[in-house]
C-alpha cells in the first residue's frame, strides 16, 4: 500500500472515530438538529422551539439508552 492510502486512510480512520466514535445515534443527532435549524431558519420563534425541544428529547433519550446499557 502506498504512503498516501495509507495516510488517507488513517485520516480516514480518525474523522470516523473523532466525530461517530462510541456513539452514532449522537452523531445523527446533531445532523438532525442542524437540518432542523436550517429548515426552520426564516421562522425563528418556531425553529428555537423545534431545536430545542429536539435536543432535550435526543439528550433526554441517549441519557435513558446508557443508564439502561450500564444497569443491564
Amino acid at each position: 500500500m502506498s504512503t498516501a492510502v495509507k495516510w488517507l486512510s488513517a485520516f480516514g480512520r480518525f474523522w470516523w472515530d473523532f466525530l461517530i466514535g462510541d456513539t452514532p445515534e449522537l452523531f445523527l443527532a446533531v445532523l438532525v438538529v442542524i437540518g432542523l435549524a436550517f429548515a426552520l431558519h426564516h421562522d425563528r420563534v418556531a425553529g428555537i422551539v423545534v431545536v430545542l425541544l429536539a435536543v432535550i428529547g435526543f439528550l433526554g433519550t441517549s441519557t435513558w439508552r446508557g443508564r439502561k446499557r450500564r444497569s443491564s
